[in-house]
C-alpha cells in the first residue's frame, strides 16, 4: 500500500478514480479478478484473516478485490464510511433485514414502495414474526404515528417507482433517531448524481446496481452503504453466512458504469423533463407524475434534495372513463411502440417503459395497489439518451390513436 496522502478529491473524480490499490502490473483499467480462492502466505496469516483480526482476501463468498472496488468508489460517492455489496437490489434489502431484525420487531414503510419490497417486508419477514407498518410516503405525520417501542428500521424510497413521490428525508431520519431506529433510504432512482441521503441525515443507502449504477441494462448488483461498524459488524457476518455476493464480473461492469454516471443522469433527466413537459399537455394523457414538474406535490422538496434535478423516470396515467378502458388503452401505447422498449428494468441508455399494475407490482392485491397509487393506466417512463423527437414520435403513435 502506498504511504501517500491522497487527496480530497471532487466526486466526478472519485467516480473515475476511486478504487483498490493497482497490482504489480500497473494497470490504468481497474483489474478483473476472476477467483474463487486466495493462497494464503502462512497458515497463522490465513487463520488471522479468517478471524478478521488482519486484512486480506481468503474465500470468493467473503470479498473480492474487484467487489472492493466498486464498494469503496460507491461509498466515496455517496459520502458513506463503507459499502458492501450483493447479487441484487433485492438480496441487499433482505441482508439489511436479516441482519437488522429479529422476531418481534417492528419496520416502518412506505406503501408507494417498489412492489417486490412491500412483499419481502409486509408477506415474507411476517412468517419469521417482524412486524411492518406501511404508510403515505409524504405524510410526516403518518409515519411518526406508526412508531412503536419495537420499531428498529425506517425504509423510504425516494422518489418512488413508480410514482416519483418524495419523502423528506431529514423529517424521516429525526423520526428514526428519537425513536432509537435507523433510517434506510432507497437511492436508486435519483442516484448519487442528484442525492445524498446520508447528508440528511439517512443511516443506510440502498441501491440497486442493476439499474443507473451499472446505466446499459447489462448485470445486476446491489449495495448498502453505511457506517464502517453496521457493515463489517452487522451486514458482513450476513453476507459470509447467506452467500448473497455479488459476482466479480458484475462488480466489474458497475465499477466502469459508475465512471460515467453523472454525464448519463444529467443527459437522461433533461430528457425526462422535456418528456414530461410534452406529456402534460397531452390531450389523451390524464396526469404526469415527475419530480421536475412544478405541478408535483413534493417539486420544491425534490428541487431541494436532488440537487435541483428532477431524475430520468417518470410516469403518466392515460385519460379513460374506467379501470378496464385505462388498461386496454395503456396496453395500447405500449404495443405501438417501435423504438423504445417495452421493459420492467429501468437505469438503461435505452428507454423502457412498463405497466407497472400487471409487471412490478402485479404480485400485489388490488387494495395494496390502490393505496400505492398504481392504477391500471399508469406507464412508467424511464427515459435513455435517444433523441427526444424519436421519443415523442413512438409515443405519439398509441397515444394519438385512442
Amino acid at each position: 500500500m502506498s504511504d501517500k496522502k491522497k487527496p480530497a478529491l471532487h466526486r466526478d473524480t472519485l467516480a473515475v478514480r476511486e478504487a483498490v490499490e493497482r497490482s504489480p502490473y500497473g494497470e490504468n483499467s481497474e483489474a478483473l479478478y476472476l477467483t474463487s480462492g486466495y493462497v494464503q502466505p502462512s497458515a497463522e496469516a490465513a487463520a488471522r484473516r479468517f478471524a478478521g483480526d488482519e486484512e486480506g482476501f481468503t474465500y470468493g463468498r467473503y470479498g473480492n478485490p474487484t467487489v472492493a472496488s466498486f464498494e469503496q468508489r460507491l461509498a466515496a460517492l455517496e459520502g458513506a464510511e463503507a459499502c458492501i455489496s450483493t447479487a441484487s437490489g433485492m438480496s441487499a434489502i433482505l441482508m439489511m433485514c436479516m441482519g437488522l431484525l429479529k422476531a418481534g420487531d417492528h419496520v416502518v414503510c412506505s406503501h408507494s414502495m417498489f412492489g417486490s419490497t412491500i412483499k419481502l417486508i409486509g408477506t415474507d419477514l411476517a412468517k419469521f414474526g417482524v412486524e411492518s407498518s406501511f404508510v403515505s410516503q409524504t405524510d410526516v405525520a403518518a409515519w411518526q404515528a406508526a412508531i412503536k417501542p419495537t420499531t428498529r428500521l425506517l425504509f423510504a424510497e425516494t422518489p418512488t417507482n413508480p410514482l416519483t413521490e418524495v419523502c423528506d428525508i431529514r423529517a424521516l431520519a429525526d423520526i428514526a433517531h428519537k425513536a432509537g431506529a435507523l433510517l434506510c433510504v432507497d437511492n436508486c432512482f435519483a442516484t448519487p448524481a442528484l442525492q445524498r441521503p446520508m447528508a440528511l441525515g439517512a443511516d443506510i443507502v440502498m441501491h440497486s446496481g442493476t439499474k443507473y449504477l451499472d446505466g446499459q441494462g447489462r448485470v445486476m448488483a446491489g449495495a448498502l452503504c453505511a457506517s464502517q461498524e453496521l457493515v463489517t459488524k452487522t451486514f458482513l457476518p450476513v453476507l459470509k453466512s447467506a452467500g448473497m455476493t455479488l459476482a466479480p464480473f458484475n462488480a466489474w461492469v458497475v465499477l466502469k458504469g459508475l465512471e460515467t454516471l453523472d454525464i448519463r443522469m444529467q443527459a437522461q433527466s433533461a430528457r425526462a423533463l422535456a418528456l414530461a413537459q410534452w406529456l402534460q399537455d397531452h390531450p389523451a394523457v390524464a396526469r404526469v407524475h415527475y419530480p421536475g414538474l412544478a405541478s408535483h406535490p413534493q417539486h420544491a422538496l425534490a428541487m431541494a434534495q436532488q440537487s435541483g434535478c428532477g431524475g430520468a423516470v417518470l410516469s403518466f396515467e392515460v385519460q379513460a372513463a374506467d379501470a378496464d378502458q385505462a388498461r386496454a388503452r395503456a396496453f395500447h401505447v405500449l404495443d405501438a411502440l417501435q423504438v423504445m422498449s417495452l421493459s420492467t428494468n429501468l437505469g438503461d441508455t435505452k428507454t423502457l417503459l412498463a405497466h407497472p399494475a400487471s409487471t412490478s407490482h402485479g404480485r400485489l392485491t388490488e387494495a395494496q395497489r390502490q393505496a400505492a397509487g398504481v392504477v391500471q393506466g399508469l406507464i412508467r417512463v424511464a427515459v435513455g439518451l435517444e433523441h427526444l423527437d424519436d421519443i415523442q414520435a413512438d409515443l405519439q403513435r398509441g397515444l394519438s390513436s385512442f
